[in-house]
């Protein structure tokens, strides 16, 4: 029994290594998507703010049709 009660302990702790190891793995995937979104809503505004520059619209009629 005393077999037994060891391989347990060690499934157990490999178990809780491989749970540390997928924790890991995943905190540093979800930053990476952070980042990425930031980046892309970043690239969106100043896409956003090119065409605003670039357009012949004034502020005011702009203003209006994004709030309509």
């Amino acid at each position: 029994m005393a077999g037994r009660k060891i391989d347990i302990d060690e499934k157990i702790e490999r178990a809780q290594e491989d749970v540390i190891k997928a924790k890991k793995k995943y905190d540093e995937t979800v930053e990476a998507l952070e980042k990425l979104m930031t980046k892309k809503k970043e690239m969106q505004q100043k896409e956003l703010l090119q065409a605003f520059a670039n357009s012949s619209k004034s502020y005011d009629e702009i203003l209006k049709f994004l709030s309509e």
